[in-house]
């Protein structure tokens, strides 16, 4: 079977998701040619798909990903929560337990990630794209 050039899936908000979101995604990447760059998408999913369900359970019951190859050979991921606020790119002090995601996103995105509100007001939409070498 082709993987498509683009999969969209809907899932539980839960942290189980979050494993099988990444197995998926590692399927994903080896359908399309591009396991160089599986780690790395794997473990930017792995970040904004956590940050979905811990801070937007309350608001939703799914979360939803995307994952489409660009046409530069890398690949755009997005994960869609139910909560309109956004996530921000922060600073944890050296004792912090968390508040490092968005800035190891940040780092293997090379800065390129953002985020789209719902204009409707019922959620939003966190993008990242891993560039090909």
């Amino acid at each position: 079977m082709v993987t498509p050039p683009r999969v969209i899936t809907q899932w539980p908000c839960a942290a189980s998701s979050i494993s099988r979101a990444r197995h998926d995604l590692r399927a994903v990447m080896g359908d399309w040619g591009l396991p160089e760059l599986a780690d790395a998408a794997e473990l930017v999913l792995s970040e904004l798909l956590t940050n979905a369900v811990r801070h937007a359970a309350a608001r939703t019951r799914e979360v939803g990903t995307r994952y489409e190859r660009d046409g530069t050979g890398g690949v755009r991921l997005e994960v869609s929560d139910g909560s309109p606020v956004a996530p921000q790119l922060r600073v944890a002090g050296p004792d912090a337990e968390n508040g490092r995601g968005l800035g190891l996103v940040d780092a293997l995105t090379g800065g390129r990630w953002g985020v789209v509100r719902d204009p409707h007001g019922g959620g939003k939409t966190v993008w990242a794209r891993i560039a090909a070498s």
